[in-house]
């Protein structure tokens, strides 16, 4: 079965790919912003080092969910900034047939724009802070950790999430199916 990843910085346009995606490809779709919201609606909100905790703890649930998948013979779909360097082991724990990730990306101009977005427009959990990444040089957080592919064996496809023109969706989608297909 695949494991379809889709990964790229904030504010580049993954969820909505995602969501296109697995619709298209008749996919589960687990989100890690998903879980990360009802951990923030029982366990409370906090600051940045509470944040990152409670997204360690969905990509946990995250990776637990799609090895599940996987093994119940399901390929999955996976929407996240995921940690290059860090999220490999468990994602190859998943015990995928074949692996396809979707880096997203956007000029940086845009993608603060975005984040500026968010935070007046609080179209977010606040759990977020949001408002925290709005207020940092988004530029300088680009260059630090930058987007990225995760080191895994597969297909590996770029995603202009500015201009997410019909045609970039159609081509993804099809070597997404390839990919699905392949792997049964």
């Amino acid at each position: 079965m695949a494991l379809v990843i889709v990964t790229g910085l904030p504010a580049t346009g993954k969820s909505t790919l995602a969501v296109r995606l697995a619709v298209a490809l008749g996919l589960p779709l687990i989100a890690k912003d998903t879980l990360k919201e009802a951990l923030f609606d029982v366990l409370g909100t906090g600051d940045a080092g509470w944040s990152r905790r409670l997204s360690d703890a969905s990509y946990a649930a995250m990776f637990a969910i799609a090895a599940v998948n996987l093994r119940a013979g399901r390929s999955v779909l996976l929407e996240g900034n995921f940690r290059a360097g860090e999220h490999e082991a468990p994602i190859l724990g998943c015990g995928a047939r074949s692996i396809g990730q979707v880096l997203c990306a956007v000029p940086e101009p845009q993608r603060a724009a975005r984040l500026a977005r968010r935070t007046r427009e609080r179209a977010r959990h606040a759990g977020h802070l949001d408002h925290e990444a709005a207020a940092t040089n988004p530029a300088a957080a680009a260059a630090a950790g930058g987007a990225r592919f995760l080191d895994l064996p597969g297909l590996r496809l770029d995603y202009d999430g500015a201009r997410a023109a019909r045609g970039a969706l159609d081509e993804v989608l099809r070597a997404l199916e390839a990919l699905r297909t392949a792997s049964r």
